[in-house]
């Protein structure tokens, strides 16, 4: 886990997009029993693993618009979306900072 994602933090997103890796859902309830796949909900949360530096905020691209997501945060996530990024087992996403739906606290 710890060289996927040392292999994740290599890809550096460009302009206004973000890297976020797809939190799952628990595949064992509290008691220790396992939860078949197709029971499994689908959890539309993420964790943010790369931003870009973020999209240039005039037409002569001198000025960059910062991004308001910063590394570590938790996101909400559209259903679907992104592009597909895959990393040995690992599979991430790159969004665009607009497609994102929020934060999570």
């Amino acid at each position: 886990m710890a060289s996927a994602l040392k292999q994740a933090k290599r890809i550096i997103p460009l302009f206004d997009r973000v890297l976020i890796q797809r939190i799952k859902a628990p595949e064992r309830t509290a008691s220790g029993l396992f939860i078949p796949e197709k029971a499994q909900e689908t959890l539309n949360e993420g964790l943010v693993i790369a931003v870009g530096p973020g999209a240039p905020a005039t037409k002569d691209a001198s000025a960059v618009r910062p991004m308001s997501i910063k590394e570590g945060e938790r996101v909400l996530l559209p259903p679907y979306g992104g592009n597909q990024v895959k990393l040995g087992d690992q599979e991430y996403f790159l969004f665009k900072e607009e497609e994102i739906l929020g934060k999570l606290e």
